[in-house]
C-alpha cells in the first residue's frame, strides 16, 4: 500500500481489510459492495433527509448526487440519515424546546456513525438551521476530510411572502387587521415548494457563514434548492472529498482563527441571524479555536451591513442568487482589506484564489449597497453588557427600531404567557417584555421567540415595545429585541430578579443593557430568590440542561 493509500483510507482500512474482518465485509456485501469497493475510500454522506419539513424534503435526491460524486472519483460514498426537527412548525409550542438540543444530537450522530463504520472523508448536506451547524461540528469533531452543502433557499411565495409573512399574519388577524380568509390565502401560498426559509434567516445566514468560513465549495451558500446548480453543486462535493483526502486537509486546517473572522465579518456585510453568534462560537469551540462575544463587537466596528434582506430589508435570497449570489460581496469585501484572503478553503485553494475570477454584480442591483455608502457603517448585531447581562447579550439592531429604548418591564416566566398577554392587549407601548426561564438549562432549550415577535410586529408595536430573553430569536425575528441574556434566570442571573415595573434602559449605540435597580434591592431580590423546579426529569432536555453551557460560550454539551 503506497502513503496515499494509506493515508486515504487511514480508517475504512481498519474496518474491511485482511482475513479477519470477513465478517464485516460480509454485512457490507449485503448492502452493494464489490470487490473493487472494499480497496476504495470509504466517503460518508450525511443526509438530514426528511418530510418533517420543506427545508429537508428535497436533501434525500441531493445525497445520490453527492454519492455519484464520490464514486466518479474513485472513492465509495455511502449515505446514511441524521436528523432534522423544524423551527417554523414547532415556534411557540413546548416541541421549540428540542430545537437547539437537535444541534447536539446532529453532531453526536454524525460522529458516531462516521467513527464507528469508519469513514474516511464525509459530506453532510443541511437545509435548516440547527442541522448546518450541527453538520460542521460533526465534521470537526471528526477532523477528517470533509465538505458541508447546503440544500439550498426557497423560492418566494404568492405576494413576495414567506415563512415571517405568515406568523407576522397570525398576529395581524389577532389585532383584527385581516380576517380568516386573508390568513388562509397567506398560509396556503407562502411556502411553495423545498428550500430554506428565504430570508436573510439564520439557515441563510449560516450557509453564507459556512462557504466564508471555507467549508462549502463556493457557491454552495447562495443557490436554489430545486435547482441544476445545487445538483452539481452536490456532486462536486462528493469529488472534492477525494481530493482533500489525497491532500490530507482537514477540517482542523481550514477552520482557523482568521476563518471565523472570515465568517463573522460575512454575516455582518449581510445583515444576518443573531444565532449566528451562537453557532460560530460552538463550531469554533468545536473545533479547539477561540472565539468569544466580544470578538463580534470587535469586528463590527469596521464591518458595514450591506445587504437589503429580509427580515429587516426588502429582498429574498432567491434574488441575491439572481444576481450573483454571496461570492461579489466576498470580493468587494475582500478587496476593500475586511476578508483574510490566505485562509484555505475545502477547495484546497486559498480564499483569495476563489475569488480571484469573480466577477462583480450587475451596475442596476439593489440587493448590495456600495461600500462607501452602507445601510449601516457597523454592525447591526450588538453585543450588550450591563447589569442585566453581566456575560453578555445580543441583539440585532439595525437602526430601522432606532438604537435606544426605555421602557418599564412586563414580566413572563415562559413564552407562553408573554403570548397570551401580547395578543389579548395587556402588552402596550412603553413596554419591556421580558420572557425569562427560557434559557439553555431553564427552559430547557433556548426557544427562539418569533411568534411573540411576529405578534408584536403584527399588533403595530413594532416600534413601541422591545423584548428581552434569555432565550434566542428567530432570524426572521425584528424589532427591538434581545436574547441570550446571560448568565440566564434558571441560574440566578440578574434577569430572574426583574419585576413588573421596573425601567429598563438598552442602549445599542453604547452596547449596554440595565435595570435602574439600586445594588441593595438587587441583593434584596437575590436572597428572596429560589431556583424553580427544572422542568424536565427525564429524557433528551433533561440531559441536555445537566451538560449545556451557557450560551455566552456557544451553548455546547461536550466542552468543559
Amino acid at each position: 500500500m503506497t502513503d496515499s493509500e494509506n493515508t486515504s483510507r487511514r480508517h475504512s482500512s481498519k474496518v474491511v481489510d485482511g482475513p479477519g474482518k470477513a465478517a464485516s465485509r460480509a454485512m457490507l456485501r449485503a448492502v452493494g459492495f464489490t470487490d473493487d469497493d472494499f480497496k476504495k475510500p470509504q466517503i460518508g454522506i450525511a443526509s438530514t433527509w426528511s418530510m418533517v419539513t420543506p427545508c429537508n424534503s428535497h436533501i434525500g435526491e441531493l445525497a445520490e448526487f453527492s454519492r455519484d460524486g464520490a464514486d466518479a472519483a474513485g472513492g465509495k460514498g455511502v449515505i446514511f440519515n441524521t436528523i432534522t426537527i423544524s423551527d417554523g412548525i414547532a415556534n411557540g409550542t413546548e416541541g421549540m424546546k428540542y430545537s437547539l438540543v437537535s444541534r447536539e444530537v446532529i453532531t453526536d450522530s454524525i460522529e458516531t456513525v462516521a467513527a464507528c463504520e469508519g469513514f474516511d472523508g464525509l459530506v453532510t448536506i443541511g437545509g435548516c438551521d440547527k442541522n448546518m451547524p450541527g453538520c460542521v461540528m460533526g465534521l470537526a469533531r471528526l477532523n477528517r476530510p470533509g465538505i458541508f452543502v447546503y440544500g439550498g433557499t426557497i423560492m418566494p411565495g404568492k405576494g413576495h411572502t414567506d415563512i415571517v409573512s405568515v406568523f407576522e399574519a397570525m398576529g395581524a388577524h389577532s389585532r383584527g387587521d385581516i380576517d380568516l380568509i386573508e390568513l388562509k390565502n397567506i398560509e396556503e401560498t407562502a411556502i411553495p415548494g423545498p428550500g430554506s426559509c428565504g430570508g436573510m434567516y439564520t439557515a441563510n445566514t449560516m450557509a453564507s457563514a459556512i462557504e466564508a468560513l471555507g467549508m462549502s465549495l463556493p457557491g454552495s451558500s447562495a443557490q436554489n434548492a430545486i435547482s441544476q446548480d445545487k445538483r452539481d453543486d452536490c456532486k462536486a462535493a462528493g469529488e472534492a472529498v477525494l481530493e482533500l483526502l489525497a491532500r490530507d486537509i482537514k477540517p482542523s486546517d481550514i477552520m482557523t482563527r482568521e476563518a471565523f473572522e472570515n465568517a463573522i465579518t460575512i454575516v455582518i456585510a449581510l445583515g444576518g441571524s443573531t444565532n449566528a453568534v451562537l453557532h460560530l462560537i460552538g463550531m469554533a469551540r468545536t473545533i479547539g479555536v477561540e472565539l468569544s462575544l466580544a470578538d463580534f463587537t470587535d469586528i463590527g466596528k469596521r464591518v458595514p451591513v450591506l445587504a437589503d434582506l429580509r427580515p429587516s430589508g426588502h429582498y429574498m435570497m432567491s434574488e441575491l442568487v439572481a444576481i450573483g449570489g454571496i461570492q461579489p460581496l466576498m470580493k468587494i469585501l475582500l478587496d476593500a482589506g475586511l476578508l483574510n484572503g490566505e485562509c484555505l478553503t475545502v477547495t484546497g485553494k486559498t480564499l483569495a484564489e476563489n475569488l480571484a475570477d469573480v466577477e462583480p454584480y450587475p451596475m442596476d442591483q439593489q440587493i448590495i449597497a456600495p461600500l462607501g455608502n452602507p445601510l449601516k457603517a457597523e454592525s447591526h448585531l450588538r453585543i450588550l453588557f450591563g447589569n442585566l447581562a453581566p456575560e453578555g447579550a445580543v441583539a440585532k439592531i439595525t437602526g430601522k427600531e432606532g438604537t435606544r429604548f426605555s421602557g418599564s418591564a412586563r414580566v413572563f416566566g415562559s413564552e407562553e404567557e408573554a403570548q397570551a398577554r401580547i395578543n389579548d392587549g395587556t402588552v402596550v407601548a412603553g413596554d419591556v417584555v421580558v420572557i425569562r426561564y427560557e434559557g439553555p438549562r431553564g427552559g430547557p432549550g433556548m426557544r427562539e421567540m418569533l411568534t411573540p415577535t411576529s405578534a408584536i410586529m403584527g399588533r403595530g408595536l413594532g416600534n413601541d415595545v422591545a423584548l428581552i430573553t434569555d432565550g434566542r430569536f428567530s432570524g426572521g425575528s425584528h424589532g427591538f429585541v434581545v436574547g441570550h441574556v446571560s448568565p440566564e434566570a434558571f441560574v440566578g442571573g440578574p434577569l430572574a430578579l426583574v419585576e413588573d415595573g421596573d425601567a429598563i434602559t438598552i442602549d445599542a449605540e453604547a452596547d449596554t443593557i440595565d435595570v435602574h435597580v439600586s445594588d441593595d434591592e438587587m441583593a434584596r431580590r437575590r436572597a428572596a430568590w429560589q431556583q424553580p423546579t427544572p422542568r424536565y426529569a427525564k429524557g433528551v432536555l433533561a440531559k441536555y440542561a445537566k451538560q449545556v453551557s451557557s450560551a455566552s460560550t456557544g451553548a455546547v454539551t461536550d466542552g468543559e
